[in-house]
């Protein structure tokens, strides 16, 4: 029997889910979102990190940390299929695999190195919850990790599904400017479970310190409200 060996985060990430509904389902799916990776004593050292900048973007292996444990299950019902069809769970990316461990492309921002020397990443068009252990990281090399003539099975189908977003100006303005792009980008991105298609159903996404609310009917999402929350206390200020 081979010796089992503990993976160990190597830091955490930073950005405004503070609950899985409406993170994008894949990464780059919403392009314009910022985080930033911050990392556990001794991997923030600068050497760690050394050519990391000629890098477009990189690989994240992260832990579902917020996944409950479940039983091993050979099949599981991907979101985008309506959550009725089943398909094997190496056939897919569902966070209810036997080891809790994610994949995300995402792009290089900025390396930013602090007084005391430690660094930490900003990235764009990550798919993550905040606060998700940071398991690895590794370059993105295009000639390898591109492959041209690669097939994307079922989820190829669901490749262009976008919304036109309804934000009123009067709403979108309480939403700092730095956020604005990459929550239009979430929120085109269709953050509703596919099967559910309620038009007079209002749906409520935490994004940052806002609740925005909003309707789907078709393929147009219009935002009613937009709340300012406190995270810690789960309560409308």
């Amino acid at each position: 029997m081979q010796e089992k060996k503990t993976v160990q985060a190597i830091g955490y990430i930073r950005c405004d889910f503070k609950e899985k509904f409406g993170i994008p389902r894949q990464s780059g799916r919403a392009s314009s979102l910022r985080a930033e990776i911050i990392f556990h004593a001794p991997y923030q050292c600068a050497d760690a990190f050394r050519g990391i900048e000629e890098f477009s973007h990189l690989w994240l292996l992260f832990d579902f940390s917020k996944t409950e444990d479940k039983a091993f299950s050979p099949t599981v019902r991907p979101p985008r299929l309506g959550g009725n069809k089943r398909v094997g769970v190496f056939a897919s990316r569902s966070p209810y695999r036997p080891n809790r461990i994610g994949l995300s492309c995402v792009k290089l921002v900025e390396v930013k190195k602090a007084e005391n020397g430690s660094v930490s990443l900003v990235v764009s068009g990550a798919d993550l919850l905040d606060g998700t252990p940071i398991l690895d990281i590794k370059p993105y090399i295009p000639f390898t990790d591109c492959m041209i003539d690669a097939t994307g099975g079922y989820a190829s189908a669901h490749e262009h599904d976008r919304l036109e977003v309804d934000f009123p100006k009067s709403l979108l303005a309480q939403i700092p400017l730095d956020k604005q792009a990459g929550l239009l980008d979430c929120l085109a991105d269709d953050p509703r479970p596919s099967y559910q298609n309620e038009p007079t159903r209002v749906y409520g996404m935490k994004f940052a310190e806002f609740e925005i609310k909003f309707q789907v009917c078709k393929k147009r999402l219009a935002v009613l409200s937009v709340e300012k929350v406190d995270n810690n206390l789960n309560i409308v200020l």
